[in-house]
């Protein structure tokens, strides 16, 4: 710096970053806007759906709002339901009358809004949530209709509604206790099946996790086969009745089933087992023929079969219906029971490749041991209807069928 020069004073300009500054929240402001869109449309959902599309509401900030608007006709109170103050409107679901033809018009109107607007989707299940976690807080009616909103939800697939989202939180203890989750599944179920399939609901309980949960929307008192079958007969669900007993038939034979391989993998002694049988059957009920066919699986399930020695799977086979056959004999106490069994043993050494050339040998051997009588392979032999691999084993057991007529003759 030269004499002459005076000095100056330096320094850098700071650049300050500007802050998002968020609009104040104003839900009451966006309730009224929308009740203003269905009184000036008189309720016409294709108007109001239009009139919706090309406002300029903030619907990403207040969609729990619209849908408290949809359900109850206005803002609801936070932390109840309640009605805020301002503006309502007397077209919503809760007011409307409990018939599927008046509530289907609101779910497809709901369908077009979230197909415009699907971040919409996760506010719909944020309300559906807190009404049915919350069901005391309605009358009877305003119940049924909620849930016949949510049978047509679902039967409309209403877009990306989970199913998990409305069942999982009926599963509260106190709604289950005051037999509010039983009356709203109740109507839930009967609404759903006029347009679909059982298959159909059941895929739907599947997918909200409670397929094999329909005692738990029963009063704890209340959770027996009994109740449940004479609680849907009443309602004219017998489809559901039957469909409950086949769960719990599947899940008792799955029991004994359990039961039996352990005792056969431990080598209990055969009269515990025929006891076990005995039992399981007496508490479940199970048909004769029911009870052959798990003796005969649970036998050939505990076989170690080798995947290249033919003669050992041969062997081994063998020496299981030769060691378990009084089980056997114990339960084919007719010519239908045995004829059946041969289905079975036929079936399986269909289906199994190790077993095809198994089959002329265990029915010889079931014989020997007094499980088959002579009667039951004859008919089978000559009369049998089961198609599977019928025709090569008619010819496997060819000889010892000849041999069995020629006895026969002899005496």
């Amino acid at each position: 710096m030269s004499s002459k020069e005076k000095p100056t004073l330096g320094g850098t300009r700071i650049k300050t970053r500007k802050r998002n500054i968020a609009a104040p929240l104003d839900p009451a402001a966006f309730s009224d806007a929308v009740v203003q869109i269905y009184l000036d449309n008189a309720g016409d959902l294709e108007l109001v759906a239009k009139s919706i599309e090309s406002s300029d509401l903030n619907f990403s900030r207040y969609g729990d709002t619209f849908f408290e608007v949809v359900f109850r006709g206005a803002r609801t109170q936070p932390g109840t339901f309640k009605l805020d103050e301002g503006e309502h409107h007397p077209y919503a679901i809760i007011d409307c009358e409990p018939k599927r033809e008046v509530i289907l018009p609101s779910v497809i109107y709901i369908q077009k809004i979230l197909r415009r607007k699907p971040f919409l989707i996760k506010n719909l299940e944020n309300v559906m949530q807190r009404f049915l976690q919350s069901l005391e807080l309605f009358e009877d009616d305003e119940r049924k209709k909620l849930a016949i909103f949510t049978a047509l939800a679902f039967s409309q697939k209403l877009s990306g509604l989970p199913p998990e989202t409305v069942f999982q939180p009926l599963l509260k203890d106190n709604l289950v206790a005051k037999g509010l989750v039983l009356s709203f599944i109740t109507d839930f179920f009967k609404e759903y099946l006029v347009d679909n399939s059982l298959d159909d609901l059941i895929s739907i309980l599947k997918r909200g996790k409670i397929e094999d949960n329909l005692l738990d929307f029963f009063p704890s008192a209340k959770r027996t086969p009994e109740v449940v079958s004479e609680h849907f007969t009443k309602e004219g669900l017998l489809i559901l009745v039957e469909y409950n007993e086949k769960k719990l038939f599947d899940v008792k034979l799955k029991e004994m089933k359990s039961a039996l391989t352990t005792q056969l993998a431990e080598e209990v002694d055969i009269s515990d087992i025929i006891e076990t049988v005995k039992q399981h059957v007496k508490d479940a009920k199970f048909p004769d023929i029911e009870v052959v066919r798990i003796l005969w699986d649970v036998m050939m399930d505990a076989v170690q079969w080798s995947a290249k020695n033919q003669q050992q799977n041969a062997n081994s086979a063998l020496r299981q219906v030769k060691t378990w056959a009084p089980l056997l004999n114990t339960f084919c106490t007719t010519g239908k029971l045995e004829l059946e069994l041969m289905y079975k043993v036929q079936i399986q050494c269909y289906d199994d490749a190790k077993m095809m050339k198994l089959f002329p040998e265990i029915i010889r051997s079931l014989y020997d041991q007094d499980v088959l009588a002579e009667d039951t392979i004859l008919h089978w032999f000559h009369k049998g209807t089961n198609p599977k691999g019928r025709q090569s084993f008619v010819k496997a057991l060819e000889p010892f069928v000849k041999w069995l007529e020629e006895a026969e003759e002899e005496e």
